[in-house]
């Protein structure tokens, strides 16, 4: 049996990747390595769409997090916060424990902020030094308009924009310097297509003088250092070299598929899984959805449990279960980073297989025909 992967992170490897991060390892303090390294480093601000550096950090995307928090704020300062999710969960409780003020803005699952929201949050907190959105909530499939709400901020207040990218960049549009973002944060198991264990963190001029004044303590994580050795194509500590050979590659390679093709891509995979999975009648978890991935509401006579067992052990496909109150009830199709048009078909192929060993009855081949139909009219 061949498996696949469909979840929202880790993500699919390409091969070839897999193959030169499996090559013997070299030092990270030799020239071989600073070469990759400054064409990581470029590469990265074509990813962001930025001129400003793109930091690399050993650890997850949360650690990308961590360090925007500990460096660009300090104990007794106030930020807002978006909460519409599990990882929007994350990023209220993480800056409460280094002493960080959060105001909670908080949304349904399944829904993304309102223009509204922000603004009378910025109104109620003028004092507020940052405003935090997840671009891509992946527990709920639910994308946000970073354009406008940076905008909105910016036309409201003095705070910086932050924004958790971890499963948007490479999926959604973004634009760094033209939408005003003051620091961004991916990882690499999500749309770059590497195993977990970096985190690229891009920083605003104003960010960066941010990190001058704050009063947070930090060692590892202390972007002042990993900036000054950004400025010579090195690392503070010890990075993760096979991933950052690999990661190397992946930016190379999207680069030549060029980012908008890439943006377009996602967009293209999503709406086909969209259209598969309403064609035989199952239901959108979110009303903005995401083009990282997709949550489906289980139909009610469908047990999770069985499902799933059926879905991965008689056809290779995993795919991600609901959270919290959502467990057992929805389920998460990836189509984030290594996918083409035929992992579409093949993944809607599968759910409807399994769904019909679930009990759950339907027009056989709808969803794949359905998939088939929106691919037949890309242009």
């Amino acid at each position: 049996m061949k498996k696949r992967l469909f979840t929202p992170g880790p993500t699919p490897v390409p091969e070839h990747i897999m193959l030169k991060m499996a090559e013997p390892i070299i030092h990270h303090r030799n020239p071989e390595f600073q070469e990759i390294l400054t064409r990581v480093n470029e590469n990265l601000k074509y990813l962001f769409q930025t001129t400003q550096p793109v930091l690399t950090l050993t650890c997850s995307g949360t650690g990308g997090m961590e360090a925007i928090f500990l460096n660009l704020f300090s104990p007794g300062e106030k930020i807002i916060v978006v909460n519409g999710g599990k990882f929007g969960e994350r990023w209220v409780k993480l800056p409460r424990v280094f002493g960080i003020e959060t105001i909670e803005i908080k949304n349904p699952w399944g829904t993304a902020p309102s223009e509204e929201e922000i603004v009378n949050a910025l109104k109620q907190n003028p004092d507020a030094k940052g405003v935090c959105f997840i671009h891509s909530e992946t527990s709920t499939g639910t994308a946000t308009d970073i354009k406008l709400l940076s905008k909105v901020v910016r036309e409201n207040s003095n705070a910086m924009v932050v924004v958790d990218g971890i499963t948007a960049i490479g999926a959604h549009e973004f634009r760094f310097d033209e939408w005003g973002i003051d620091a961004c944060v991916t990882g690499s198991q999500k749309g770059l297509m590497i195993p977990p264990g970096l985190a690229f963190v891009a920083l605003s001029k104003r960010a960066i003088e941010a990190t001058k004044n704050s009063k947070t303590p930090k060692f590892y994580f202390d972007l002042k250092k990993a900036l000054k050795s950004f400025e010579g194509n090195d690392t503070p500590f010890t990075p993760a070299v096979s991933l950052v050979i690999g990661v190397d590659i992946a930016l190379q390679e999207i680069r030549n598929e060029g980012i908008e093709n890439v943006w377009a891509r996602h967009e293209l995979l999503a709406n086909t899984i969209r259209a598969g999975v309403t064609a035989i009648g199952l239901k959108l978890f979110s009303n903005s959805p995401s083009f990282a991935v997709t949550p489906i509401w289980l139909p009610e006579s469908v047990e999770w449990k069985k499902f799933n067992k059926i879905l991965k052990g008689k056809y290779g496909i995993t795919v991600a279960g609901g959270q919290d109150d959502f467990k057992d009830k929805i389920f998460r199709v990836s189509h984030l980073g290594f996918y083409d048009e035929l992992d579409m078909i093949t993944v809607i192929g599968a759910i409807e297989l399994s769904l019909t060993e679930s009990g759950y009855e339907f027009e056989t081949g709808s969803g794949t025909k359905a998939v088939q139909n929106i691919l037949s009219q890309k242009k």
